[in-house]
């Protein structure tokens, strides 16, 4: 949606616009360096249009960019030529440390119930954002961090009538009867704008979660594509996913060593990916994937839940799934499972009568029909296979002793 708004404020300018209108942009989420070009396209749109005020709808925990890039930003803000408002809304929005100095050297600020705001030291404008606590909307307005509590955006723009910013006036607002009753309503026209399809993406991307989640997945769906044959979908959408999780994490502040983390601990479970069972690596991958859950971002703290759902995720698929899909891989007809038949190999734990064993260095889930266990570390040869399942025997007897063992 192009916003139409206004730079000029002179007498003649106004009038030439039958219908002022008022310019509203949204921003949720970190303000990021694509939120931030956003603000300053449309400023550049505002001070060409002809808007009677531009409006920042805001809802944001906080900022990712450098200190340079904040206060480029926040000085654009303070000295652009038309007024400029920040609403948090609606109900339940907030705007916290870096969101909050929008907020602090806009002329006008509103605020709606049940949303806060504050928890911003840096802020100078106004002395009330400046608190280690977030404000509601009444502390907001008590302590002159808000200048007006206002529902709804409607509201917010009703109630900037009369308002002066830079020796303008604003009119967004008239009195009509209704009802016999004098009522104030809008007098401008409302245009909205928010970020454009592939700007949304790219901010999605850069959300702490988001890269957290498409680096792990899209490391996974790497490490799925190379235990399984051929080039398919998965290795695409994986290389997608890492390179999603790259644009993200360039962004965020990423720590290189929780990246490494998380990486090793794919890895170390890869590498007991044939197992089925837990073993030595399996506790490294899984220890250096919480470990680099917890140090991935410097000063951002991901959700719990998200976090305990991507690990959990991760460890189902590596030691569940993937178990399964490399065994079903090695006993295809077109690799020849009747082939493993005779086969030597190693019981690696005690078959009584199931265990795992070890043949052509890989483990299998194996079964014995014999009335004696086979005990760990035994040598012993395949007899058949059922399924994913090895029937074993020990090594040394013939088929004429075990009445000829068969597939």
């Amino acid at each position: 949606m192009v916003l139409a708004a206004g730079t000029g404020w002179s007498t003649s300018a106004r009038a030439q616009a039958a219908t002022p209108t008022v310019a509203v942009i949204e921003v949720n989420g970190r303000i990021d360096p694509i939120v931030a070009d956003f603000i300053r396209d449309s400023l550049r749109t505002a001070e060409r249009g002809s808007s009677e005020v531009l409006v920042i709808q805001l809802d944001s925990p906080g900022d990712l960019l450098s200190g340079g890039q904040m206060r480029a930003l926040t000085t654009r803000l303070s000295r652009t030529p038309i007024p400029v408002a920040v609403w948090v809304g609606a109900s339940g929005s907030h705007a916290y440390r870096g969101a909050a100095l929008l907020a602090d050297v806009a002329p006008l600020v509103g605020i709606a119930q049940g949303s806060r705001i504050g928890e911003c030291p840096d802020c100078r404008v106004r002395p009330g954002l400046r608190t280690a606590r977030s404000l509601s909307a009444s502390e907001a307005q008590a302590a002159k961090a808000a200048d007006l509590v206002a529902p709804t955006i409607g509201d917010f723009i009703v109630d900037l009538d009369g308002r002066t910013v830079n020796g303008h006036t604003l009119q967004t607002a008239r009195v009509v009867q209704r009802g016999g009753q004098p009522r104030r309503e809008p007098s401008v026209q409302v245009s909205f704008a928010k970020l454009a399809l592939v700007q949304r993406l790219l901010h999605t991307v850069a959300s702490p979660s988001v890269a957290y989640l498409l680096l792990v997945a899209g490391m996974l769906l790497i490490v799925f594509e190379f235990f399984t044959v051929g080039v398919g979908l998965a290795g695409g959408a994986g290389a997608l996913f890492l390179v999603l999780a790259a644009f993200g994490l360039a962004v965020l502040p990423a720590r290189p060593l929780g990246i490494g983390l998380l990486a090793l601990g794919v890895a170390g479970l890869s590498i007991d990916v044939q197992t089925g069972a837990p073993r030595f690596w399996t506790g490294i991958g899984a220890v250096s994937l919480v470990a680099g859950t917890w140090m991935l971002y410097d000063g951002l703290h991901l959700p719990l839940v998200t976090a305990v759902l991507v690990l959990l995720g991760a460890a189902l698929f590596m030691l569940a799934a993937m178990p399964s899909v490399v065994r079903a891989r090695f006993s295809t007809p077109t690799i020849g499972r009747e082939t493993m038949v005779g086969e030597m190999g190693t019981a690696t734990a005690d078959l009584n009568p199931e265990g795992m064993v070890r043949v052509r260095e890989a483990l299998w889930q194996a079964r014995t029909n014999r009335a004696t266990p086979i005990a760990a570390g035994d040598a012993i040869r395949v007899a058949g296979v059922e399924g994913l399942v090895l029937q074993v025997e020990p090594a040394g007897v013939d088929d004429t002793a075990t009445g000829g063992a068969g597939a």
